[in-house]
């Protein structure tokens, strides 16, 4: 479930010096703006941000980008990087489905953090693990392409198992009780209600 929309925030971020605005003036060349070589990692909804800026706290020689298309939690995780004055991390306000047009053969590893299951049989296209979205990825990894994926739906789960074999990834790690070091706000939630966390790390050398 999403936060209702919050006033002011799309102009408090799309302003932010967090937030990478025009994206697809650095399609290719996302390096320029971290101003070193270090590798890229890329999270896709990362809701408030708990995810992400514990990964760039622990691991300051990576770069992170996340990716977010409401306003209303990107906020959220912005003032998180602030509070902590974090120089390797950048957002990206952006749906999804437009992912390909701002990443060319510059992403290390890809993490889906309790994405949104879309149910719904007609909605499959917008899963990011179908085949549309496993198909847009291609052209955003730099080389070999690693996708970690958490989530709390079963259904969701057994279908992304599917739709990642199908489109030539070997699972690498799997659990359907997964403890993880970086939570989620979500994460937090489900586990105090006793749900299970299931987790999948799947691999593509070509």
């Amino acid at each position: 479930m999403r936060l209702k929309n919050i006033k002011g925030a799309k102009e408090f971020v799309t302003k932010n010096d967090y937030i990478i605005k025009n994206p697809t003036n650095y399609k290719g060349k996302y390096k320029s703006i971290f101003k070193n070589k270090n590798k890229i990692e890329l999270e896709i909804g990362v809701g408030k941000g708990d995810f992400i800026i514990e990964k760039a706290l622990s691991n300051p020689n990576i770069n992170y980008i996340g990716v977010e298309k409401y306003a209303s939690v990107l906020i959220f995780a912005i003032k998180k990087a602030e509070k902590n004055k974090l120089t390797n991390i950048k957002f990206i306000l952006l749906d999804a489905i437009h992912i390909d047009e701002i990443f060319y053969k510059e992403i290390s590893k890809l993490y889906l953090n309790f994405s949104d299951p879309w149910p719904k049989k007609r909605h499959e296209k917008r899963r990011l693990t179908s085949d549309v979205f496993l198909n847009k990825y291609k052209s955003i990894f730099k080389n070999i392409k690693i996708i970690e994926q958490k989530t709390d739906n079963d259904d969701l789960f057994e279908y992304s198992i599917k739709s990642y074999k199908r489109n030539g990834y070997i699972p690498i790690k799997k659990s359907t009780n997964y403890i993880s070091k970086y939570k989620t706000e979500y994460e937090n939630k489900f586990i105090k209600k006793g749900k299970n966390i299931n987790y999948i790390k799947v691999i593509k050398l070509v």
